[in-house]
């Protein structure tokens, strides 16, 4: 713990509470609506379909504002864009407060919604390129685990929607969202002239050669399964809770908010963990508690058992986040705030595709098990991907280590 305190004193500490602070406050915004799935479902009597639509639209649009909002850090500044993803927040919770009625109002709002996602592709560069590469692991990590806003939102939405309605959530978010904007802009280091220099240089020939790359198709591959998986459980998991095990919606909201606890602290240790044995190594002792523990939640009645599954698996996932985005840093350097804005588009991608699909299928069959088993059995192909590369890079220390042969 010593080691990762003074860590933290390498470089731009203020950097890094601002980014921490912009992300859990984006990820409020990003998963309100995961938050609210009970209410909007009762309110405006919507189908499993519909409001698996309605939760899964904010992932996918975060998804597309990800990639822009990497384009943007690399070419503005990460702080300038993050500024006016702040303001652009603000303004959408204001309009969800004083005017949304309808199911297509609300369709609208979620998709704008998604512009909360695109924090990581701002946050990310910020802290990243504050710090020497030997701490990029711990404080990646760290500030990724802003994403313990979704554990504020799902445990404090169900609550005030009881008493006020869905309506005054978006009113509740002008505050946080207020004061993280005065926080950014008061401790946040402007890059912007360093950025301008490095982009003039070398920005397309760093995007041309990212894209040139098979190893950044991979990592958001892993990221859509670990990250996606993350955020569209716990996008999903009030109304699975509800549904599945006939909890009160508070009840539904505290689960979610247990589970989104353990994905977001244990994040910054898989980070640390990555910097000390390898990301690869790290990954294979990771994926499996996601690939077993959803792999038997189909089955489960009793709801303690049911806790402690999706705890282990969500946060399997939370350790396989942070990894990835140590293995982005060191496999791209010159372009972290690019590297994180696709790999992040994937991860939001992946996202979408599970509350829309578990949603479905239990609409068509009856039961959230056909879904879940369909994730575990994705999660294990991740799984047999990072054995693959980890044995191949064994080969390849080996080799290298062989007598007559050159060494690093």
């Amino acid at each position: 713990m010593t080691a990762m305190f003074c860590a933290l004193t390498r470089g731009h500490w203020p950097s890094v509470v601002g980014a921490w602070l912009h992300l859990a406050v984006s990820f409020m915004v990003w998963l309100l609506m995961g938050a609210l799935s009970l209410t909007f479902a009762q309110d405006l009597q919507l189908s499993q379909a519909e409001i698996a639509l309605v939760v899964s639209l904010p992932l996918l649009s975060g998804a597309v504002f990800r990639v822009v909002a990497g384009w943007s850090s690399d070419w503005y500044g990460a702080k300038a864009t993050g500024v006016l993803i702040l303001v652009a927040e603000l303004a959408v919770v204001l309009w969800g407060w004083l005017a949304v009625q309808s199911y297509a109002e609300l369709l609208l709002v979620a998709f704008l919604l998604g512009i909360g996602g695109a924090s990581f592709a701002v946050t990310l560069p910020l802290a990243g390129r504050t710090y020497p590469a030997a701490h990029q692991g711990l404080v990646l990590g760290l500030v990724a685990s802003g994403n313990v806003g979704t554990v504020l939102i799902l445990f404090g939405a169900p609550r005030i929607a009881a008493t006020d309605g869905w309506h005054a959530i978006f009113g509740w978010m002008v505050w946080p969202i207020v004061i993280t904007l005065a926080v950014f802009l008061l401790l946040v280091r402007d890059d912007r002239q360093s950025r301008r220099a490095e982009r003039d240089a070398h920005w397309w020939h760093s995007v041309a050669a990212m894209i040139r790359q098979p190893k950044a198709y991979w990592l958001c591959g892993l990221y859509a399964v670990t990250f996606g998986g993350f955020v569209g459980f716990c996008s999903i998991l009030p109304l699975f809770s509800h549904e599945q095990y006939h909890v009160d919606g508070i009840a539904a909201g505290s689960i979610a908010a247990l589970c989104g606890l353990v994905g977001s602290l244990i994040r910054p240790l898989g980070g640390h963990a990555a910097d000390r044995i390898g990301g690869l190594r790290t990954l294979l002792f990771s994926l499996p508690l996601v690939v077993g523990g959803l792999a038997v939640l189909g089955d489960v009645s009793d709801v303690r058992i049911a806790v402690v599954l999706i705890v282990v698996a969500v946060g399997a996932m939370g350790v396989g986040n942070g990894v990835i985005l140590q293995l982005a840093s060191e496999w791209f350097p010159g372009q972290i705030g690019l590297a994180s804005g696709v790999v992040g588009a994937a991860g939001g991608l992946g996202g979408f595709l599970l509350p829309l699909w578990l949603g479905t299928l239990k609409e068509v069959t009856g039961s959230y098990r056909t879904g879940l088993c369909v994730f575990a059995l994705v999660a294990a192909c991740a799984w047999g991907t990072v054995l693959l590369a980890e044995r191949r890079a064994r080969r390849a220390i080996t080799s290298m280590d062989a007598p007559g042969s050159f060494s690093r």
